[in-house]
């Protein structure tokens, strides 16, 4: 095993590209019943990543009327 990373430059470029462009995200109905789906079959991952995007959508949401 080699004690110096690995360049990885295709990666580094990946990880830029994706960050420039904030990606929309599906309306809170969806979020939410893939959240509750992903419960009711124990998927931790699912629940993991659908509960960090309910909040991200929300963020946007929470004090208006």
């Amino acid at each position: 095993m080699s004690r110096f990373p690995i360049p990885r430059p295709t990666e580094d470029a990946a990880i830029a590209a994706a960050s420039r462009s904030v990606r929309p995200l599906p309306p809170m109905e969806v979020l939410f019943d893939r959240l509750v789906m992903a419960y009711a079959v124990r998927d931790r991952i699912g629940l993991a990543l659908f509960g960090r995007q309910v909040v991200r959508a929300s963020l946007g949401k929470v004090g208006e009327q």
